[in-house]
């Protein structure tokens, strides 16, 4: 008997525990194994993922696989492990939610910077998923996801500030992954971004696929090769501010970082953005009066300036189209009134 047949043998004989359960979409492209679970498992190496999937780990349907394995639509994947996981990973966290709409079916609230949507590594308390396992029971998985993300059909960045919806029941938890599936979901935002887009208005169409060397970066890649996911971003021009703009997005797709890699592929990082390089001076003289005024511009948005502006839906139960709009967070619009004053006013507003 091999090695491997040894291992899997081993493995099959103690008692194993699901750890991670991921479903392929229905248009799921035929995908090695170990490159789908890169795609899914941040901070988890492809050697150390090949090396499960030989350990008898990561099973197929049920059943255990070859690293080369292709991923095809619908695949269910799951991780197993010989010890349990974290008991009791959900605690529920007086945490304030900012509800701006709530019914039987959906939950619509303001997500404030700072503040993790799901736990992670390094973050098993003090999230979204905390607060919502606080003021509410029952709330549903979604199918394929991890059972430590109840109510959440999507996300938004840690120090991205906006609108989100949670969905309280199973019918509302697959009426609105359908819609964000389809890409009807309405999703606009509103990012401060280093220098000025070329064009008014433009589609940026570029894959987007984790980051080759840096596992917790996403990277762009041609839109019309193999690496990464089809991603769209359509963007608006709101204000010129010379060595800033305020610019308006609209996801098509929704991928992790979309709009921040997006941006930075055209020359315009998101004003502060740490994982993306708009934390220096990007565009601007090299005097020093200049370099004092923008970092005390970091100091008032002491995060990226990216905030989700407004958010529509079909309401999973009455079909009614849903609109919520916010205004811009007080530290931006500190940040975009600094620079308006800065320049004395001349900026070109749309």
């Amino acid at each position: 008997m091999s090695d491997k047949e040894n291992t899997i043998t081993k493995n099959s004989e103690d008692e194993l525990f699901e750890h991670h359960r991921y479903t392929a979409d229905p248009g799921q492209h035929l995908m090695r194994l170990d490159k789908f679970l890169v795609n899914k498992s941040e901070r988890i190496t492809r050697n150390r993922i090949q090396q499960a999937i030989r350990n008898g780990s990561v099973l197929v349907n049920g059943e255990p696989v070859k690293p080369n394995y292709k991923i095809r639509p619908k695949d269910v994947v799951t991780l197993m492990l010989p010890k349990p996981p974290r008991e009791n990973h959900i605690i529920p966290e007086d945490i304030p939610l900012d509800i701006r709409y709530e019914d039987d079916d959906v939950l619509v609230i303001f997500k404030p910077p700072g503040l993790v949507v799901h736990p992670g590594v390094g973050n098993h308390s003090g999230t979204l998923v905390n607060a919502l396992a606080y003021h509410f029971r029952d709330l549903p998985v979604m199918e394929g996801n991890l059972s430590d993300r109840p109510g959440i059909v999507h996300r938004i960045d840690k120090d991205t500030s906006g609108l989100m919806v949670i969905a309280k029941n199973p019918a509302a938890m697959s009426h609105l992954a359908k819609q964000f599936f389809d890409h009807t979901i309405g999703r606009r935002y509103v990012a401060l971004v280093w220098s000025e887009p070329e064009e008014e208005e433009g589609t940026i169409i570029k894959n987007i696929g984790r980051h080759p060397r840096y596992r917790t970066l996403q990277e762009v890649f041609p839109a019309d090769g193999e690496e990464g996911k089809h991603a769209v971003t359509h963007y608006k021009v709101l204000r010129r501010m010379y060595y800033v703009s305020l610019v308006e997005c609209h996801l098509e797709t929704g991928r992790t970082h979309q709009i921040r890699v997006h941006m930075k592929s055209i020359g315009c990082p998101v004003f502060n953005d740490k994982q993306y390089g708009g934390d220096k001076v990007v565009k601007g003289t090299i005097f020093t009066k200049y370099r004092r005024f923008v970092e005390n511009c970091f100091d008032l948005l002491p995060r990226q300036g990216l905030h989700a502006i407004s958010l529509g839906f079909v309401h999973p139960t009455t079909g009614e189209e849903m609109l919520f709009e916010t205004d811009l967070p007080e530290d931006m619009q500190n940040v975009i009134d600094r620079w308006e004053v800065y320049l004395g006013g001349r900026t070109n507003q749309k």
